[in-house]
């Protein structure tokens, strides 16, 4: 398992534990106090463990198991694999922070930053599966297939 992949699958565990934490405070929040969670907080929680978490680890995976990328493959980079990670990073982040700032705090860049983030989580998803899309390609199953095999 190679440095990106594993940055990808470690980053993704952060965020995991870092919406984990949020939303128990949000169920501490409404359970013991009857505070109900702020609409910021439930999707800074959400994007935590869905584009944070489960995202950044399909990521990691996809690109430690997909076949490499053929010699003459023009499309697929490390570098913009790594470009996808950062942008995808940031964004992700950002937009955490800003939603979590926005449940205690009124400034109407924080809205600028949630929809940059959210902007820049589509421009790193499709950044990374563009460069992707050629590795995902049959490696000796499709001879498999021809002759009958299912899977």
């Amino acid at each position: 398992m190679y440095t990106l992949v594993r940055r990808f699958i470690k980053t993704g565990i952060a965020f995991l534990f870092t919406g984990l934490l949020l939303g128990a405070w949000m169920l501490i929040e409404r359970e013991l106090f009857g505070r109900w969670p702020n609409p910021y907080l439930v999707s800074a929680h959400a994007h935590a463990v869905l584009i944070g978490f489960v995202m950044f680890l399909i990521l990691g995976v996809a690109l430690w198991l997909f076949p490499r990328a053929a010699k003459d493959d023009q499309r697929y980079s490390p570098g913009r694999a790594e470009a996808a990670y950062w942008i995808l990073l940031i964004a992700t982040g950002g937009r955490f922070l800003a939603e979590a700032a926005r449940a205690g705090i009124d400034r109407p860049l924080l809205g600028w930053v949630v929809v940059v983030g959210g902007l820049g989580q589509i421009v790193g998803l499709g950044l990374y599966f563009w460069t992707m899309w050629t590795r995902i390609r049959p490696v000796g199953s499709h001879l498999r297939e021809a002759q009958g095999e299912r899977f």
